[in-house]
């Protein structure tokens, strides 16, 4: 995070420290270039940093596919796109979007998280 150049910079550090905040359980490490938040060793949300100008947050069941037969999730946030019953992206457009957005993103991690712990 010292040397990452963003544009929203504040705003992922703002968002990083509220997730993590919001659950002591959980661990961070890097993925992607950029953080990764794990719960028991697997990842389960990862920002994504690129294109510049805007940053992502992917919600996920780790690195590795897992059979997805029985797996629901109820998103009632409408932040996520989902790209499969098991991976989401929530995108971030600039600074007012993170400012709206925040609370809401960081319930829906925390929800993503204790959905997907095995």
């Amino acid at each position: 995070m010292a040397e990452l150049e963003h544009p929203l910079k504040a705003e992922i550090q703002s968002v990083r420290s509220a997730i993590l905040a919001s659950d002591k359980t959980l661990t961070e490490r890097i993925k992607w270039n950029a953080p990764s938040f794990c719960s028991g060793g697997d990842d389960r949300a990862t920002f994504r940093l690129a294109p510049k100008g805007i940053f992502q947050v992917i919600l996920h069941r780790g690195a590795k596919v897992k059979d997805t037969a029985g797996f629901a999730f109820e998103d009632d946030s409408g932040l996520v796109k989902w790209a499969a019953v098991d991976r989401g992206i929530v995108t971030l457009q600039d600074a007012k979007d993170v400012k709206a957005k925040k609370a809401a993103l960081v319930k829906l991690v925390g929800r993503w998280i204790q959905a997907t712990v095995a």
